[in-house]
């Protein structure tokens, strides 16, 4: 038997997965000259770190008691569910975080689902005891009444509890006494997790993962399924497509707490990084040269949403970006092919569009602000949800949508819902919130957040994940007011927006510059309508009582890039630039918009 243990944390987003993990790094003694600031150390990339979730799952290991603990940190979002699914296949046991207060959430059933599929033994940790009002022993019935409800096998219902506040740097057996640390944790996997099975034979791993470094190209992880990888060792590449492509390793590295240490080899059952293979996609197996076996590849879920990305062709492109081109648009794209693995990308011919599929707003709107803080300028179109036909019947995707909020905002919250073609199955009060869950089509949820945000005073919860796709449900209302498109281009002057208050709303600020074509505001009325901020007061020299007065402004709406993309309508795009994000009409000018409407 090794001693290793290979596990995998499953939490909803929030719920402390990454703080938990950063403490069992603490413990495992790789600080011991306190160099560890309280920076989380895990989400490393400054998206992740400002949203406060795991976009990419992560390996590190920490030992203990002699025993070497491999840890994957995965992420809580079904919109990430592609890097879910193959990183499950390291592991042999998973932990599952859940909150004392909130229990399990939609999207922790998602990941748990796929764990319990693949057989992996849980270990269930009830974390934030310390916060008040909580009720970890309902939690723990209800962590128990899901696994039941996913199909769990016996073995897997008999999982042992852990409860205790990771952020007060604390686990044991009981919620009620806490202890001096968390090595009650560790205890608990050496004791409750299995050893991954050493099995003998000529070689055999499965890519999971890669790595990038600018030094020696891409490196592929996986976990040795048998045998054992050696350095300067030949290789078969067996790839998906059948074919098999002869390689050599250059160095087999494993993971040494938050690094990586080079190694001779490395056996079945230890999670390793290979370095100087070529061409390789995640899912293909590196096997034996002389007796070269494939294993099966990992089944990633279809995308369920599309997006127009477009080169930035607006009168300000090229401002505040340095990569605008097509070729770099296209470049990048297919290299986020590589590592991203429920993005499709498809080239339009003639022109310079692409048409980009995901698993949902979020996993395409994280890929557009990664690429405008890297610089790049483009233009994406409205999301749209993926229709298919399914014996002859159009259907369209639903998910599973939970809102929890007060008891005074439920009654607006169904009803715009079910205006949007949802359907409610259940409804439960608790602590004068109220939960419930709906069947909703994809395409109400799009822009759905704002509204629920609105009405309950920002206190909703909102959380939804894919379930299937059924016969389409017709057509949903959406946005009813109409756009202020700017008449001209230049800066936009208080004196005239002060004068078209009473119109609507506006997106923007007093001598900022904006082009013709441009949405500034939203209209009260639900027509388009195009108007000339640009003008200025004319100045006289006769001084007149009433036409002195100071213009009184109320601030503007300023849109994150989900909410922008969730307001846009189909004849819109959201121009993403490193430094603004704007709306603008698709054709500009006013009479070719006219025309095209005609016809």
């Amino acid at each position: 038997m090794q001693k290793i243990r290979n596990i995998a944390i499953i939490a909803h987003v929030d719920h402390g997965k990454t703080t938990l993990v950063d403490k069992m790094l603490l413990a495992g003694q790789l600080f011991r000259d306190n160099q560890h600031t309280g920076e989380l150390i895990l989400d490393n990339n400054d998206l992740e770190r400002e949203r406060g979730i795991t976009i990419l799952s992560k390996n590190v290991s920490i030992t203990y008691k002699g025993y070497k603990i491999n840890i994957i940190d995965t992420p809580g979002h079904a919109d990430f569910g592609g890097e879910v699914e193959r990183v499950l296949n390291m592991a042999d046991g998973c932990l599952l975080l859940v909150d004392a207060f909130e229990g399990p959430m939609p999207q922790t059933r998602f990941v748990l689902q796929k764990a319990l599929e693949m057989g992996l033994k849980p270990i269930v940790v009830v974390n934030k005891v310390d916060k008040p009002n909580c009720r970890p022993d309902e939690v723990h019935e209800m962590v128990f009444d899901l696994m039941f409800s996913l199909d769990a096998n016996e073995e897997q219902l008999d999982f042992p509890t852990v409860y205790g506040s990771a952020k007060n740097n604390w686990m044991g057996a009981d919620w009620s006494t806490p202890t001096e640390d968390i090595t009650y944790v560790l205890d608990s996997i050496i004791e409750h997790i299995p050893a991954p099975v050493y099995i003998d034979g000529s070689a055999q791993m499965l890519i999971t993962s890669l790595d990038y470094s600018s030094y020696v190209g891409r490196i592929c992880i996986g976990r040795v399924h048998r045998g054992e990888l050696r350095e300067g060792m030949d290789v078969m590449l067996c790839k998906k497509d059948g074919s098999k492509i002869k390689q050599r390793i250059k160095e087999v590295h494993v993971f040494e707490g938050l690094g990586r240490m080079k190694v001779q080899a490395a056996s079945s059952g230890d999670i390793c990084a290979l370095v100087g293979i070529d061409g390789f996609e995640i899912g293909d197996t590196i096997a034996d040269a002389a007796n070269p076996e494939a294993l099966d590849p990992i089944a990633i879920d279809e995308p369920t949403m599309s997006m127009t990305f477009t080169i930035n062709d607006s009168p300000f492109f090229g401002k505040e970006g340095k990569l605008v081109t097509s070729r770099h648009i296209h470049d990048r794209l297919m290299k986020e092919l590589d590592k991203n693995l429920a993005l499709r990308v498809h080239k339009s011919e003639d022109s310079d569009c692409w048409t980009v599929f995901g698993r949902g707003v979020l996993h395409l709107s994280v890929l557009i602000e990664t690429m405008r803080r890297e610089g790049y300028e483009l233009q994406v179109g409205q999301p749209q949800v993926i229709i298919k036909e399914i014996d002859g019947v159009k259907c369209e995707p639903i998910e599973q949508l939970s809102i929890n909020c007060p008891e005074e905002a439920s009654s607006k919250i169904i009803d715009v819902v079910t205006r949007r073609k949802g359907e409610l199955l259940m409804m439960d009060t608790k602590n004068d919130r109220i939960f419930m869950e709906f069947n909703m089509p994809s395409r109400g949820i799009i822009g759905l957040r704002n509204y629920v945000l609105t009405v309950s005073a920002g206190e909703a919860i909102m959380a939804h994940r894919f379930k299937e796709y059924q016969p389409y449900k017709g057509e949903i209302e959406k946005r009813v007011n109409g756009a202020m498109i700017a008449m001209e281009t230049g800066t936009a002057f208080a004196y005239a927006l002060d004068k078209l208050q009473d119109r609507g709303k506006f997106f923007i600020a007093p001598q900022e510059e904006i082009y013709a074509g441009q949405v500034i505001g939203e209209h009260s009325k639900d027509n388009d309508l195009v108007v000339n901020i640009t003008k200025s007061k004319k100045l006289t020299n006769m001084r007149a009582s009433g036409s002195d007065d100071k213009a009184k402004l109320a601030p503007p709406i300023v849109f994150s890039l989900e909410e922008a993309l969730e307001y846009i309508r189909e004849d819109e795009y959201v121009e993403v630039t490193p430094h603004s994000i704007r709306i603008r009409k698709i054709l500009l000018d006013e009479n070719e918009r006219k025309r095209v409407s005609k016809k």
